[in-house]
């Protein structure tokens, strides 16, 4: 099992930043983190939830979305227990409720919902113009 919880959300002007930070735990998480690719994904009112960036722990790679590209940043602490979300040059489309998630991919790191993700519950992000 792995328990994810996020936190750092809020509002914010557009031009603005926010950091959002997720906190995994869990028998299975802590016995091999290495293993494990995060994911942020969002989902915006009216919308599907969108994969924006992923990390694979193990190794470090990324993977971002066009829609955020250059403007956000994935990293994780020296610990791998907790996984951050650097987000710059905010616009109003970036509203949403964010989205951390787990899953073992063994380096195969992708921006796509699978059914073996663990979630967690989800922060709002509102940024207005």
């Amino acid at each position: 099992q792995v328990q994810l919880v996020e936190s750092g959300g809020g509002s914010v002007q557009a031009g603005g930043s926010l950091r959002l930070s997720c906190a995994a735990s869990g028998y299975t998480y802590n016995r091999s983190p290495s293993t494990y690719c995060m994911n942020w994904f969002r989902q915006a009112p009216g919308k599907e939830r969108e994969g924006v960036a992923v990390i694979y722990i193990g190794g470090g790679s990324t993977v971002y979305s066009d829609s955020v590209k250059g403007r956000f940043t994935i990293s994780q602490d020296n610990t791998k227990n907790t996984l951050f979300l650097q987000m710059s040059s905010l616009k109003p489309e970036d509203t949403a409720v964010y989205y951390c998630a787990a899953r073992r991919c063994f380096g195969g790191a992708d921006l796509i919902e699978h059914s073996d993700h663990y979630w967690g519950q989800g922060i709002q992000v509102t940024v207005s113009s």
